[in-house]
């Protein structure tokens, strides 16, 4: 009977990762599967890649490495040219991991003799960056799976645990490793067991120490070296929300031609950040309303 761990969306984030190694050891699994999204925005990338490649897992890319891979090339798009925190990543990776990222495939096809064939990406089978949400309507579901052979999906992308049969496919994301974001905080991942000829889920939420998250964070000199943009993702990992979408769709919105840096936040802070924040993260509310002071 065939059994396998799902990993997404660990963002260099090794405490995280540990955390889930501790719990995965007491479960005997064929094979590890990583949907991407391996480095980058946590200060471990290179302690992460390391650990993803002496394990030997099988990993896709996700948007993230083409932060890595793209960044100051030919295929750089234009809107990525004042980005920052590429250049962080670099320094960290410090062109170790660089060629091996470059060789990961963006799809895996796994395909067991217990169960039915599944389809591995990151965002959609159209792209890296495209989610799917828990709450996506089916309407809109249906073209993004056209064509696809496989009628089991695993994708990462949105750190949203999923669950969801739509039109005789199976939709799977195991929620994400290293930066959830609907409020909570464990490390999440999937269990997937052969059975009667289907796949049964099991998600596992790991609970971790992340002090040791913040103080490299600190040490590294992330939000003085790479600024505004890192101050919210620091505030991600501390909330479990989006906070770099919505401060720059509220930038887009509200004040366009004003620098991104931190004076914008008081302002930003007296807006309704769920008013920026696409509705699939709409979850777990608990009364939030506005960014934190």
């Amino acid at each position: 009977m065939t059994r396998l761990a799902l990993l997404a969306d660990i963002h260099g984030n090794l405490p995280a990762l540990e955390a889930l190694q501790r719990d995965l050891a007491q479960f005997t699994v064929e094979a590890v599967i990583v949907a991407g999204d391996v480095v980058n925005w946590g200060p471990f990338s290179a302690q992460v890649m390391e650990r993803v490649v002496n394990e030997q897992w099988a990993v896709i890319r996700g948007n993230n490495e083409f932060y890595l891979l793209e960044y100051q090339t030919p295929r750089e798009p234009e809107a990525w040219r004042h980005y920052t925190i590429p250049l962080w990543l670099k320094r960290q990776l410090a062109g170790r991991w660089h060629s091996v990222i470059a060789a990961w495939p963006d799809t895996l096809s796994l395909r067991f003799a217990d169960a039915p064939p599944i389809r591995v990406v990151h965002g959609t089978p159209q792209g890296n960056s495209d989610p799917i949400y828990p709450t996506t309507p089916e309407a809109e579901l249906t073209p993004l799976l056209a064509g696809l052979e496989e009628r089991t999906l695993i994708a990462g992308h949105t750190h949203l645990p999923m669950d969801r049969r739509v039109n005789g496919w199976r939709l799977l994301n195991p929620g994400s490793v290293g930066l959830p974001m609907d409020g909570t905080f464990p490390a999440s991942y999937m269990l997937l067991e052969a059975s009667d000829g289907d796949w049964q889920a099991t998600f596992r939420q790991v609970p971790y120490d992340n002090e040791p998250l913040f103080h490299e964070f600190e040490r590294q000199g992330f939000v003085e070296e790479c600024g505004v943009v890192a101050h919210l993702a620091v505030e991600e990992f501390k909330t479990g929300r989006l906070r770099v979408l919505p401060f720059l769709s509220w930038h887009q919105a509200t004040c366009p031609t004003a620098p991104l840096t931190a004076d914008l936040l008081p302002e930003f802070a007296r807006a309704n950040i769920w008013d920026y924040t696409p509705r699939g993260f709409h979850v777990n509310l608990q009364g939030e309303t506005r960014f934190p002071p």
